[in-house]
């Protein structure tokens, strides 16, 4: 584990931003980073979040997906080792900033920020993983599995200006903008994992079942309407529903927990989105390892069961995930905190790389072909572009 001193009042920094609501959350100036690159770091970073929280402190930053693989036992020793992004990443701050964001006004909307994206497996070599999962699905050993791969390009120019570009093409809730360690990270999250208010009551909103938009106001709604009653999409999101209900079990009181909201859709710039809402109250006293040992990551972007998903989703993918499928948010020391599920997320590197993934729910009655083309179009949040697949 490291505790990094900031090396000067502006240069680490974590943003979050809800574009249609209009409002953003800046901390900058960290008393401390506490950062877990390793396994043997995990740990003790938790402990040191936990007692910075004890003590007042509010915390914002990220766990990588990987940091699953640690928060479960038996998932310990499949964790992979040529991972790029910390394990963990905290920033300690004193509260959100009152300052203005320096210099916002003046950061050029740089459209050209990220080359022409490049998937990195094929149809064919999609369709030979998706073959695998779907034996998985047959013979029982999961019901669903959320099949990802990454998309690469190079970027040069402004992050920032890139992501105020990306708030301006497609808002979403739950944008993140992160600077604290590790790789520049621009997340247009549009999925909640977990929020918990000041009275301790935990809601999750899982995004599962995708259409494309219409090119009219009719067919746009023909498409939502279908999404709205498709058995294929509902059945997926009840899957998560589910599972997450589950995860929420294990720390809530048992006679709070709740479905208000099932499968409603919403409307994005590319797609429409079914979410459904859990809630309960939590028990009192948690730590903070115990959330989210209990939660994380979320099943809308593992599968179900969540451990075995995960195992057969670590044969097939062959990399990590690193912040993709992780998550990003903030802790209050009251108890108040949010976390988005960490799609849409852009991973860039000092040596020019770039990196997001894209991926989807694959169950029993899944096509590879509806599912690869489903994946470049999620893909065109980045740059509008759908990626090259050669």
């Amino acid at each position: 584990m490291q505790i990094v001193n900031p090396l000067g009042p502006s240069d680490p920094f974590i943003l979050f931003r809800d574009d249609k609501a209009q409002r953003e959350i800046l901390f900058a100036e960290p008393s401390d980073i506490i950062i877990a690159e390793s396994p043997a770091d995990f740990e003790n970073a938790f402990t040191a979040a936990q007692a910075a929280h004890e003590e007042g402190k509010w915390l914002a930053g990220y766990l990588s997906y990987e940091a699953g693989y640690l928060l479960e036992p038996k998932l310990a020793p499949i964790l992979p080792e040529d991972r790029r992004a910390p394990l963990l990443c905290f920033g300690v701050f004193d509260g959100p900033s009152e300052r203005a964001f320096p210099e916002r006004d003046s950061l050029p909307q740089d459209n050209a920020f990220l080359s022409p994206p490049r998937a990195a497996w094929t149809f064919e070599e999609y369709e030979k993983r998706f073959s695998r999962l779907h034996r998985h699905l047959r013979e029982g050993d999961c019901y669903q599995g959320n099949l990802t791969f990454p998309v690469h390009a190079r970027w040069s120019g402004d992050p920032l200006a890139a992501f105020d570009a990306l708030t301006t093409r497609q808002p979403v809730r739950y944008g993140a903008f992160s600077r604290l360690g590790g790789p520049v990270i621009l997340s247009r999250s549009p999925e909640l994992f977990f929020d918990v208010n000041a009275d301790g009551w935990i809601e999750a909103h899982p995004m599962k079942g995708t259409t494309p938009r219409g090119q009219t106001p009719e067919e746009d709604d023909r498409l939502r309407d279908f999404l709205i009653n498709d058995p294929k999409s509902q059945a997926e999101n009840r899957m998560i529903v589910d599972l997450l209900r589950n995860d929420i079990s294990l720390i809530s009181e048992p006679s709070t927990l709740h479905v208000p909201e099932l499968f409603k859709v919403e409307r994005y710039p590319t797609v429409h989105q079914m979410i459904s809402r859990v809630r309960a109250r939590l028990n009192p006293g948690l730590k903070l390892r115990e959330i989210f040992a209990a939660l994380f990551p979320c099943g809308s972007v593992t599968g179900a069961p969540k451990i075995r998903a995960m195992e057969i989703l670590r044969g097939l993918e062959g990399v990590p995930r690193d912040i993709y499928c992780g998550s990003i948010g903030w802790i209050a020391p009251q108890g108040r905190m949010r976390f988005n599920v960490a799609i849409r997320t852009i991973s860039l590197y000092p040596d020019g790389h770039a990196t997001f993934n894209i991926g989807g729910g694959i169950v029993f009655d899944s096509t590879a072909e509806a599912e690869y083309e489903e994946c470049l179009l999620k893909a065109r949040f980045a740059t509008g572009m759908v990626p090259t697949t050669n």
